[in-house]
């Protein structure tokens, strides 16, 4: 039998940032031109890593704005940090909080709910708010049996299933970070979180906790939308002065990262993507498995088929169409356009079908 191999994790950076006022006192002009900067910036790393922006104003006191970033690797959090360190919006902004974690498996069994994503891998959902907060277990919670963890843990979750609206990201910051997990809810009613957390005070599992503060409760927004909260300049004006592709393409590789017979997951805006290399030619497709959400970036090609077969329970997709070939998946995946200038790979989602496009063509 084959070994399986290694579990593909995620990074993810929780980094929260607070203004330093007297930006506020700079010209207009100056705002301005830092947000454009700063945006963009930012956006030049789409393909390198998924960021979500939530805006803080107003709600806590010691942090303006969040950046949730999730990447493959250390390396890619490093590069974005450094790049806006060195914007002038970057010089006027502290992070006074910033968590570090990983994502992996639970080592407790949770059956999965139907049509609900998996919670192994990060996606963020539409949802409004975001409600984050590092997480330490008391060391007595690890001198108890697995077997009575489990208990403790089906009750948490019997209760979390009774707020469905709210949906769960949780991942692990062992050897990592100061703490051992970030939790972050998403959800649309801060009331029905509210509900939640008192309830789950009462569970069994709550008497184990040490720490779980600071919490912070983030308003998702566009990153010019987010920008504009900070004051100053409106980031209307910026977008309109900022270059924008007009036929909504976004780059995202290089075909020096994706030879023949590779493939490749990148990231545009706040969706997971697969890129292929087959015969020469790159498709583009939903990272996710619509069956239990695998990357299909890991999966094993088909080239006289033009298919990639998912690595978990080998549902097989077509790579020009989505369209399930065999196995579970009972829906298709997202197939997204793709096309290449120079040496750049570049996608849109595939609103209206166009024909996949050969590098060398």
């Amino acid at each position: 039998m084959t070994p399986k191999p290694p579990e593909r994790r995620q990074v993810v950076r929780f980094a929260f940032y607070k203004l330093d006022s007297a930006w506020r006192r700079l010209s207009a002009e100056r705002q301005a031109s830092s947000k454009i900067e700063f945006g963009q910036t930012i956006e030049s790393f789409a393909g390198r890593l998924l960021l979500r922006p939530y805006g803080l104003v107003g709600i806590r006191g010691d942090c303006d704005f969040l950046l949730w970033q999730v990447a493959e690797n250390l390396d890619s959090l490093v590069a974005l940090q450094t790049a806006l360190n060195g914007t002038d919006l970057g010089a006027y902004l502290t992070a006074p909080y910033s968590y570090l974690a990983m994502t992996r498996r639970s080592i407790y069994e949770f059956p999965e709910e139907p049509g609900q994503p998996s919670r192994l891998v990060i996606r963020p959902s539409e949802a409004r708010y975001l409600f984050v907060y590092p997480f330490i277990k008391t060391r007595a919670w690890y001198m108890l049996p697995k077997a009575e963890r489990q208990t403790m843990m089906d009750e948490h979750v019997r209760v979390g299933r009774q707020y469905p609206t709210i949906r769960l990201n949780t991942t692990y910051s062992y050897g990592l970070d100061d703490q051992e997990f970030i939790v972050a809810f998403e959800g649309d009613n801060p009331a029905e979180f509210l509900d939640l957390v008192m309830e789950l005070r009462e569970s069994k599992a709550s008497s184990y906790t040490l720490r779980d503060t600071p919490t912070f409760t983030c308003v998702q927004m566009s990153l010019w939308d987010m920008l504009d909260t900070l004051g100053g300049a409106g980031s209307v004006q910026a977008v309109s002065r900022r270059p924008v592709r007009a036929d909504g393409y976004t780059p995202v590789a290089t075909l020096a990262d994706l030879p023949p017979g590779s493939s490749r997951r990148v990231y545009a805006g706040s969706d997971a993507v697969a890129l292929f290399n087959v015969n020469g030619t790159v498709h583009a497709i939903a990272n996710r498995c619509s069956h239990a959400r695998a990357s299909l970036s890991e999966g094993t090609i088909d080239a006289a088929r033009c298919a990639v077969t998912c690595p978990w329970h080998e549902g097989v997709f077509s790579l020009e169409t989505g369209q399930v070939l065999g196995g579970p998946p009972a829906l298709p995946v997202a197939v997204y356009r793709v096309k290449v200038e120079g040496d750049a790979i570049l996608i849109a989602p595939a609103e209206a079908r166009e024909p996949t496009v050969a590098p060398h063509s």
